[in-house]
């Protein structure tokens, strides 16, 4: 297995064209099938002797991969999409191939200096201090763990050790599940939820009344606050600024959950949404979804990693040979030890095209949002129900019960036209389109709209 035979140079070239005609054609959008429509065509797959190469790659080309979706596809407008660019998807193939390890500085140091160059783009277009930094992590729901983490345990030293009687972190309803999940799940913390204001908003005026109320044990425990730039169901940007003042009152941690919309602080036109993210304490961002990197990819970053380190940095005995003093190890700041350099296509996008390619690119997007809510608004059949603040347009079908949305997803997808799902706003059944492909134009957003008549 190990040896480059001659059938493994052979696999392999066919494996490397079989990757160069995906990215030189059209994303196929494909759909998902049963598992007994995958048992009867694809059957076993894992056999004691092998299918050999060119049946396995077979099996994936015609049978296992149509069943997978392409995230890329222009009409992929479900959830939260991923567009990576040429040099990011390419790049991915050559991170793979090299057997790269992204945990510490001793064995990747070239990868890590690579992800920090990236990395110190976003903290400067947040507005963090130059000293700031972190590291690539799988994804959002990790990036938000682990600064949840290292907030607590930031406080608690702050604290002098004295711990309360239950640790809270403030959040709203359109905080992203991960977070709860995380908190009350994996941390064993309480939630304090904040009523959002008329779009959904934490606001600094409300997030201070909700604490003033809380009985004064539970207001002990806080130390936390968790903001969103860019929620996913709606694309609402929270008053960063007014959180960031309350929490800088009362000594707490406040994180800023960019995972989506972080990207817009690349756009000038978006950029006065996010102001008060220069008082993060952390901050994460997803290349994977509006910056044009492929899966699994959150780039989290700290104010004074210091801290995070402190939180992370794991100690054994086969460690002592990383755990130098100066280095970088991207593994100390994170709930992570095993790790893939999973920053290195976005930074290799960046370093091929440039970062003004990148305003260019998310501008795009939201020119193509904004035009889609104009359209919108001029139908008869569909009403807007929020206005766009990045590039989340959420809609209704004027009449539809949710059995007429999902009537309507399946048709699009069996028909190979698009890929969008319903969703809830205010409790009430609507649609949403999220826009994060350059490639994804109005003419496709009509298409889409015109086939709800």
């Amino acid at each position: 297995m190990h040896s480059y035979t001659a059938e493994a140079e052979r696999m392999s070239r066919t494996l490397a064209q079989f990757c160069l005609d995906r990215l030189a054609g059209d994303a196929p959008l494909d759909q998902p099938r049963t598992p007994a429509e995958l048992a009867g065509t694809a059957g076993d797959t894992v056999t004691e002797t092998g299918l050999g190469p060119d049946e396995a790659l077979r099996l994936w080309r015609d049978v296992l991969g149509p069943a997978c979706m392409s995230v890329d596809h222009p009409r992929y407008l479900a959830f939260i999409p991923s567009a990576p660019s040429k040099a990011a998807a390419g790049f991915d193939m050559l991170v793979g191939a090299t057997s790269l390890y992204g945990g510490s500085w001793l064995e990747g140091a070239g990868a890590v200096y690579a992800e920090n160059q990236a990395l110190g783009w976003l903290a400067e277009l947040a507005g963090l201090p130059p000293e700031a930094g972190g590291a690539f992590v799988q994804g959002g729901t990790i990036g938000n763990l682990s600064a949840l983490v290292a907030a607590r345990e930031s406080v608690l030293h702050r604290r002098g050790g004295r711990r309360p009687a239950r640790w809270a972190v403030c959040i709203t309803a359109e905080t992203h599940s991960s977070v709860a999940h995380a908190l009350k799940v994996v941390m064993d913390v309480d939630v304090v939820q904040v009523p959002g204001d008329e779009r959904g908003r934490l606001t600094g005026e409300r997030l201070r009344a909700t604490v003033d109320a809380l009985p004064a044990d539970v207001r002990d425990g806080v130390f936390a606050v968790v903001a969103t730039a860019g929620t996913t169901n709606l694309g609402i940007v929270d008053d960063i600024a007014g959180a960031a003042a309350v929490a800088h009152e009362h000594g707490w941690w406040l994180h800023v959950d960019g995972a989506y919309g972080g990207a817009g602080l690349a756009a000038p036109s978006v950029r006065r949404l996010f102001d008060g993210v220069e008082h993060a304490d952390s901050f994460i961002v997803d290349p994977h979804k509006w910056l044009f990197a492929p899966f699994d990819s959150c780039a989290l970053l700290y104010r004074d990693p210091v801290q995070a380190r402190a939180a992370h940095t794991q100690q054994a005995g086969y460690l002592d040979a990383v755990n130098v003093h100066g280095e970088w190890n991207p593994s100390d700041f994170a709930i992570q030890l095993t790790r893939r350099a999973r920053g290195l296509p976005f930074w290799f996008s960046l370093a091929v095209h440039g970062t003004a390619a990148y305003t260019d690119a998310i501008e795009t997007t939201l020119a193509v949002t904004r035009t889609g809510a104009e359209h919108i608004r001029g139908c008869e059949h569909v009403r807007l129900l929020l206005e766009p603040e990045l590039s989340v347009l959420v809609f209704e079908r004027i009449g539809w019960t949710a059995e007429d949305y999902a009537r309507w997803s399946s048709r699009l997808l069996e028909e190979q036209v698009g890929f969008v799902t319903p969703t809830r706003h205010n409790g009430q059944v609507c649609t949403r389109f999220a826009v994060v492909n350059p490639l994804t134009t109005p003419a496709d957003i009509e298409l889409l709209i015109g086939s709800m008549r």
